[in-house]
């Protein structure tokens, strides 16, 4: 599955058993967590997964850089500056490694994540200049764009 395009429905899958929210994450209801992974990129750098969340309130801390897209249901996430925000279908939002937030499901939400592996930035730097000298040299044979 190399070079595949990978195609998906996400509020068509079966989802699987998921690990809980950590309990002492929870601050109201017993939110019931189930995920699905759909694809993880070749260099293991990135995955994209369906994930969907019962009622509740909790706290969440991103360990990875993960945007998100609901697809279905709502959610309001509350950032560390006291923020609310309300996302529904078709909403997108970003949340950087290292950041927490509050998600508070009235019923039920899911959601396609993307989650992104962050790296040192000198590194991830390091690796655009390299990558950039290999399309321009046309060492590649890729698109030159």
């Amino acid at each position: 599955m190399q070079n595949e395009i990978v195609t998906a429905t996400p509020t068509a899958f079966d989802l699987g058993p998921h690990v809980p929210v950590l309990p002492s994450w929870v601050l109201n209801g017993a939110p019931v967590t189930r995920t699905k992974s759909v694809v993880r990129s070749r260099d293991w750098a990135s995955n994209i997964v369906v994930w969907e969340c019962t009622a509740g309130q909790f706290r969440w801390h991103y360990d990875k850089d993960e945007v998100v897209v609901v697809v279905d249901g709502e959610v309001f996430v509350t950032n560390e500056k006291g923020e609310e925000r309300r996302l529904g279908p078709g909403e997108l939002a970003f949340f950087p490694a290292g950041s927490s937030s509050t998600w508070r499901v009235p019923v039920s939400v899911r959601k396609i994540a993307i989650l992104r592996e962050t790296m040192w930035r000198p590194l991830g730097m390091g690796l655009k200049i390299c990558k950039k000298l290999v399309r321009m040299t046309g060492l590649n044979g890729a698109s030159p764009l």
